[in-house]
């Protein structure tokens, strides 16, 4: 029997499964802005995350969330649950908790308690002992379905976190990000009576979390929107919110402030100009999800970090594109004088000089 009419068939079956096989999915239409250059300006690629040390061997992926406490010792949290206490050569490692979910924000309370942004528990706190106590699963009537981030307010009054999307769980950010459906949540959970509080809605897939300067506002990054919103906390402006950053050359995951005068953006990878093409053509992007169940996402391999100023300027780009380069970045923290990155997908942590800081001539300031 002849093998051209099976041949024939094949793609007649793919196409039809492409476009007929059961989602639940349901892509909106949006038009993102044109994406910035990467061939020159603020974001000209580069290749200036090089020299990075890694940190430690671990036995599991997904060292996403870091802090540095004041013994100096790197706490994270791991793809299985554990959240780990580790030395700066990685030789010493000690669990201190395992929240029997997806640890991927971490903040340090005044009172000592480390309080944890887990992307299916919800928001929770781990005592020194690794007592657990669930904070907060829902805002409203809506139950948290992946919390992503935290940052706590120096007086410990508030912890202000994200709920990345109300539809999607963790392990389907892919499929919320190309739904684009606008149902992440910044929240804000108060310790004095327990009562969590929208502080602003419809947001695509919220992400990283951090305070600015003085605590006057809040930043969220909206990872399917490419841009970074503020809420303000204090002054004239109090609640109401703005865009802080637009139009980013990727898709930024998390975010925090240096205490000082910077933020620290890692951006997962860059954008993808044929998913940006698509962006307006909703029954392309449902074949696309349906796709994404057999073949790898379309995520370029690409260490990325950007540095803002206090009014959202570009003061610093950093890259590496190398095959054995540190990515996806998807936290990096200030500590003296060294950048500490995460990441969902290494099984290390990292740090990199920022004596090796390119000049101000090279990453001017730049609104985007």
């Amino acid at each position: 029997m002849s093998a051209r009419p099976f041949l024939l068939a094949v793609p007649v079956v793919i196409l039809g499964w492409l476009t007929l096989a059961p989602t639940t999915v349901e892509p909106v239409s949006w038009q993102p802005p044109e994406a910035p250059s990467q061939k020159s300006g603020v974001f000209k690629s580069n290749d200036d995350l090089r020299n990075i040390q890694r940190i430690g061997d671990l036995d599991i992926r997904g060292p996403e969330a870091l802090l540095l406490d004041d013994e100096g010792f790197l706490i994270t949290g791991l793809a299985d649950g554990r959240i780990i206490r580790t030395s700066l050569d990685g030789n010493s490692l000690k669990v201190i908790a395992n929240t029997g979910g997806r640890p991927l924000g971490l903040a340090r309370h005044p009172d000592g308690h480390l309080i944890v942004a887990d992307a299916i528990r919800g928001l929770i706190s781990v005592s020194d002992d690794g007592e657990i106590k669930v904070l907060s699963t829902k805002a409203g009537d809506r139950a948290f379905k992946f919390v992503d981030d935290v940052a706590i307010d120096k007086a410990g009054r508030y912890a202000y976190f994200s709920d990345a999307s109300s539809r999607w769980g963790y392990g389907e950010d892919g499929t919320a990000i190309m739904e684009h459906a606008g149902d992440g949540r910044l929240l804000r959970y108060d310790f004095a009576n327990g009562e969590t509080t929208v502080l602003l809605d419809g947001l695509e897939f919220a992400n990283g979390v951090a305070l600015g300067p003085n605590e006057d506002y809040v930043l969220v990054n909206e990872t399917g929107a490419y841009r970074i919103s503020r809420v303000y906390l204090s002054g004239d402006k109090a609640g109401q919110h703005d865009v802080f950053i637009d139009n980013l050359p990727g898709l930024p995951d998390n975010l925090s402030f240096n205490g000082t005068d910077r933020f620290w953006v890692a951006l997962y990878t860059p954008r993808n100009p044929l998913l940006d093409a698509f962006s307006d053509y909703p029954y392309v992007r449902k074949m696309l999800v349906r796709a994404m169940q057999v073949l790898p996402a379309p995520i370029a391999h690409r260490a990325m970090i950007i540095g803002l100023d206090s009014d959202g300027k570009v003061v610093a780009n950093l890259q590496n594109s190398s095959s054995d380069s540190y990515a996806p970045i998807t936290t990096v923290r200030e500590y003296d004088g060294w950048l500490y990155l995460g990441s969902l997908k290494q099984k290390s942590l990292a740090r990199w000089s920022l004596v090796g800081l390119p000049s101000a001539d090279k990453t001017p300031a730049a609104s985007q």
